[in-house]
């Protein structure tokens, strides 16, 4: 006798409520469909490096690969020769003296850092401080974590860095963490050693700890900086840094952070229930992509210049303005007084001239007025976009 199968229903769990899908998630799927119906869309959208790593880099992977040692478990807190060459780094580019056998973890790229920091430090209940604008996954993942987010202000009319006043009026006795993204995203503001210096003060006045995010500080930016760099930063901050956008290598999944080793050790302590060590040749190969010279930034930088002249004749076609040196691999421009929304730029240009653009309100509502485009996009692929969006007159 044939009987329907059981019908479950099962409810996911409680923390997916205060979190919807990640908008890149969503919008790309999209993207996707239409590019299966043959629209061909040029995505700027998400800062995903489209150029390779140093060719020492590719050749030292493959080498090593080929070592029939090299495929087993590594240690939870990298190898020594990776954790070597970032205190190098440090010490050559930030002027950061960090010991490699206490001081710095690497990670699977930076955004398990942001999941990892939160679980040792934070309680449900327990609030943190997070910008607006800023990366979302430090809003989600708090959320997930059962923390309360409390948002600090970052403006246009305050250069997109914070509104000391404000913070100083916040209640920090429940918060253990603030959030921040020097060289800022989406704003491309750069960071200073003055708003280093007063995030560490406040950080030690407030007995809270201070992450600073650091992703960019190599891309179109001719003085690299670190907070560690402050004096006494080391005992109430934490550095992520990742080699998805210094070094051209977002698939590898490689970062780090730098502390002091209390702090890492907590770190390690979650991650070492979570995840193993990467691949050795990737490590070494990773180790490798450190030692690149002066000259391997500059070239870098130069093509992202070229695409960032581009990028910004494309926000002049669609009417916004902009800063025209930011910082980082996106470009930000504010959207003209006649849209009421600034999806009726973006979904006009996405279905009429088959061009991703991302809304700034994805990374809060001081962005609402605001979009952002991805350098991760060949000259070429510029320009057409930049003469699709002119033919459909989005700038009247």
């Amino acid at each position: 006798m044939q009987t329907d199968p059981p019908t479950y229903n099962i409810a996911p769990a409680n923390r997916l409520a205060g979190v919807s899908e990640y908008y890149f998630s969503r919008k790309l799927k999209e993207v996707a469909a239409m590019n299966a119906q043959g629209l061909n869309v040029i995505s700027l959208g998400v800062g995903s490096p489209d150029l390779p790593p140093s060719s020492e880099t590719i050749e030292c992977l493959c080498a090593e690969a080929h070592n029939e040692a090299a495929h087993g478990y590594m240690p939870y807190n990298g190898i020594p020769e990776l954790r070597v060459a970032f205190a190098r780094w440090y010490a050559r580019w930030f002027g950061v003296d960090l010991n490699s056998n206490g001081e710095i973890l690497p990670l699977i790229g930076s955004k398990e850092g942001i999941l990892h920091t939160t679980l040792a430090f934070v309680n449900a209940g327990d609030q943190v401080l997070v910008p607006n604008p800023g990366y979302p996954t430090y809003t989600s993942l708090s959320r997930l974590l059962g923390a309360e987010v409390v948002y600090y202000n970052l403006t246009e009319a305050g250069g997109w860095l914070p509104d000391w006043d404000e913070l100083e009026r916040i209640d920090t006795s429940r918060v253990k963490l603030l959030w921040c993204n020097y060289p800022h995203m989406p704003t491309g503001t750069n960071a200073t050693p003055e708003l280093y210096a007063r995030l560490v003060d406040f950080a030690r006045r407030r007995n809270l700890v201070v992450v600073n995010d650091n992703p960019y500080s190599f891309i179109l930016n001719d003085a690299p900086l670190s907070i560690l760099s402050v004096p006494g930063a080391k005992e109430c901050c934490i550095e992520f840094n990742s080699m998805s956008k210094s070094h051209n290598m977002p698939g590898w999944r490689v970062g780090m952070l730098a502390s002091n080793a209390a702090f890492v050790a907590h770190i390690l302590q979650v991650k070492s229930n979570i995840d193993s060590g990467m691949f050795r040749p990737l490590q070494l190969a990773a180790a490798t992509a450190l030692e690149a010279g002066g000259e391997w930034y500059e070239a870098n930088n130069r093509r992202y210049a070229r695409r960032r002249r581009i990028a910004g004749e494309i926000l002049t076609a669609m009417g916004c303005t902009y800063r025209p040196h930011q910082t980082g691999m996106f470009l930000w421009g504010r959207i003209p007084e006649r849209y009421t929304d600034v999806e009726q730029l973006t979904e006009r240009v996405l279905h009429e001239a088959h061009v991703f653009i991302v809304p700034g309100f994805i990374f809060g509502s001081n962005g609402a007025r605001y979009v952002r485009l991805s350098l991760c996009c060949d000259e070429e692929k510029l320009g057409e976009a930049l003469r699709r969006i002119r033919q459909i007159a989005i700038n009247p």
